[in-house]
């Protein structure tokens, strides 16, 4: 695993192997980073369900401004912080998603892109989606994307902007409208 683009390219990442996640893999980041390349410079972004981190990492590293990186695992969490050292602009705790995006609401912190990446079995971005939308952390040209599986997404109330279909893998990105 690697940062694939930008200031940090080649940059090895660890993480591979935590139980609980799969990172995306860097032909799929590869992809979706050229889909939200127009979106990166200057934003500010969330990687609610951060993993290892390469989400967030590889958005800093392609001009974000900054990155908040969230996860509940402390293997994630000591993982993140190795793989963020010597890179600034990266926020990183370890919370709840429910609990992290009730704190976002609270210190009025608002995104451009927001990475929902979660545990496919748990059927968890309906829900996430729903929190994000109701206490309005997306900025008005912002987006959220999603990485699932099977997940049925039909309950989101949010624009399409692109759709993607990797293997058993799914991309989505809603905007909105």
């Amino acid at each position: 695993m690697r940062i694939i683009s930008g200031k940090y390219k080649g940059r090895k990442l660890e993480g591979f192997n935590i139980d609980g996640t799969r990172p995306t893999m860097d032909r799929i980041k590869e992809s979706l980073f050229a889909i939200i390349q127009d979106k990166i410079l200057n934003s500010c972004v969330l990687d609610l369900f951060a993993g290892s981190g390469a989400l967030g990492i590889e958005a800093i590293s392609n001009g974000a401004k900054v990155a908040y990186l969230i996860d509940n695992n402390s293997l994630s969490i000591n993982t993140i912080n190795k793989n963020i050292s010597g890179i600034e602009n990266i926020i990183v705790e370890k919370k709840d998603y429910k609990d992290a995006l009730k704190s976002f609401k609270d210190r009025n912190i608002k995104f451009d892109i927001i990475f929902l990446d979660p545990p496919y079995k748990l059927n968890l971005i309906n829900d996430t989606i729903r929190d994000i939308v109701n206490y309005n952390l997306l900025n008005n040209d912002g987006i959220i994307v999603c990485e699932y599986e099977n997940e049925n997404l039909n309950n989101v109330n949010l624009k399409i902007f692109k759709q993607r279909k990797y293997g058993n893998k799914n991309i989505i990105i809603y905007k909105f409208d």
